[in-house]
């Protein structure tokens, strides 16, 4: 039998929609039913690579984490990866089918459409459940002929719908509203509930606002999630960039600065590192906010040219300069190792185009090249002497090739399928990548997820903390993390289970009568 669907639509961008599916495909594989994520078409440059060496929306790998599946592209098709404020990167079905403008891109839809649509037969030929988490607003009227994540989806798959709203920007009442007003009457027919997301204080606060919704629009209030502030899992958004702009650094913890870029990719690079005990780590946009810090990171970029240059008009180069002068660790991931080096070249206008001098702080050149290679892989670390350390996991999503002069490799890498040589060494099953200078202490690497095993991540921390004079602290403080992050999506459901109204959500899935709820 062809699955059952709910869709989590929204009110507007970043209302909670990602997790709110998170959290009900961690309750419904929890129910005992076979349940997969679908998002016909995302954009983010917070993305993963799946086993067979695709790239999805990092939200769908985390819904598959809740399924308690292995990613895989059929979930999350079209995927959008901004270049600038009028281009993207498309990726269909985990690899590169070309970039677009935006104008451009709306009016040649039809093929990605039908191969969101095989996607998500072959789901729901597999599985009793399927989540659909839109895009974006429910009610995104210019583009409603040409929208494929949001009501096509929810026609195709015959889905019920849950609207999300964010009480935490204002606004709530004319948010669901005025999405419901706007919606057909075949389309509000599909809704089933509504949940005020994003709750700040007591929600008992908001009865009155409840009375009032489920008066006005005749839909059930499923009920109001409050924000729950320590979360550490994988956002698409960048809620934990915002939360750590403002912290301060002290005396006390290794401080830990990451640049903050325009086209800042993957920033859930550094989510382990942000939650050791002994660490301050704070994004920095202007060049007065890397003082204090003992460790500055230039993360991974989509335009990684025009970041540099924004980079180097802000004063960061200066900065970087001086900061490894003052012997202060720097470290580049992907389109930040690149930018360290002594050139970044774009002869086929892969970004941007042309030709920019990187920051000469590495020996290394790179070529933009139009194969993205992505791939999961394992690698021994190089240049981390502290003892034995054990194979890392991590994952590759660049284009181009890096070429290394003097300067040592980081890591032998041992990869998951054939792949080319980042470093542009030949073809094989291990090759070494990144870079490291003479001192130690500025390198970089084209490894996503490298601070995420604990072994590692310890090791590297207590090298920081051996140059401080500080005594150094046990692996299981970092492995204390680890685990505290693979239980988070159980305390994510058990809040959302705690806070809303799941029966009509479940007589649908389950039975497919979604009877709306008894308070109405």
């Amino acid at each position: 039998m062809k699955a059952r669907a709910i869709a989590v639509l929204g009110t507007g961008s970043d209302v909670g929609k990602s997790m709110i599916a998170a959290g009900l495909c961690r309750l419904i594989v929890r129910a005992g039913m076979r349940v997969a994520p679908f998002k016909a078409q995302n954009m983010s440059n917070n993305s993963y690579v799946t086993r067979d060496g695709k790239e999805i929306g990092r939200a769908q790998a985390l819904q598959a984490q809740a399924c308690r599946l292995d990613p895989h592209t059929d979930m999350n098709p079209v995927l959008l990866k901004p270049e600038s404020d009028r281009r993207a990167q498309i990726v269909v079905q985990g690899t590169v089918w070309g970039k677009s403008d935006a104008r451009d891109y709306w009016t040649s839809t039809t093929e990605l459409a039908e191969r969101a649509k095989d996607s998500y037969e072959r789901l729901a030929e597999k599985f009793e459940v399927i989540v659909i988490e839109g895009a974006g607003s429910a009610a995104e009227m210019n583009l409603r002929d040409r929208d494929i994540a949001n009501w096509a989806a929810v026609e195709q798959a015959d889905a019920r719908v849950v609207l999300v709203a964010d009480i935490d920007r204002g606004g709530v009442f004319a948010q669901i509203v005025g999405t419901l007003d706007l919606l057909s009457v075949e389309e509000r027919a599909r809704v089933i509930g509504i949940i005020v997301n994003k709750f700040r204080g007591d929600p008992t606060l908001f009865d009155d606002g409840i009375r009032f919704l489920q008066s006005r629009t005749g839909l059930p209030v499923l009920g109001v999630v409050p924000m729950l502030q320590d979360l550490s899992v994988d956002q698409e958004d960048s809620v934990a960039v915002e939360r750590a702009r403002q912290l301060p650094f002290d005396s006390t913890h290794i401080n830990i600065a990451v640049v903050l870029l325009r086209r800042m990719s993957n920033f859930t690079d550094f989510k382990h590192v942000a939650l050791e005990e002994d660490v301050r780590l704070r994004y920095a946009e202007r060049p007065q906010d890397l003082a204090g810090a003992d460790v500055v990171i230039i993360p991974g970029s989509k335009n990684t040219l025009e970041d540099l240059c924004a980079l180097r008009q802000a004063g960061l180069q200066e900065v970087l300069h001086k900061h490894v002068e003052s012997a202060g660790e720097l470290i580049g991931i992907c389109g930040g190792f690149q930018m360290l080096g002594r050139r970044v070249s774009d002869p086929e206008a892969v970004e941007s185009g042309g030709e920019v001098e990187g920051f000469g702080l590495l020996d290394v050149s790179m070529v933009m090249m139009p194969v993205k290679t992505t791939s999961l892989i394992e690698a021994q670390p190089l240049h981390i002497l502290e003892g034995p350390l054990p194979l890392i996991q991590g994952y590759y999503i660049h284009m181009g090739v890096t070429y290394r002069g003097n300067d040592g490799p980081c890591f032998q890498v041992s990869c998951s399928r054939d792949v080319s040589d980042p470093t542009g060494g030949a073809l094989g099953e291990v090759l070494l990548d990144g870079a490291v200078n003479c001192t130690g202490l500025v390198w970089g690497t084209y490894i996503h997820g490298v601070f995420d095993q604990p072994n590692f991540r310890r090791a590297w921390l207590n090298r920081i903390r051996r140059r401080k004079g500080w005594e150094i602290l046990d692996l299981d403080v970092s492995e204390s993390v680890s685990r505290r992050l693979d239980g988070e999506l159980d305390r994510w459901a058990d809040h959302v289970a705690k806070h809303l109204v799941l029966q009509p959500i479940f007589r649908w899935v389950d039975s497919g009568n979604a009877v709306p709820d008894e308070r109405m």
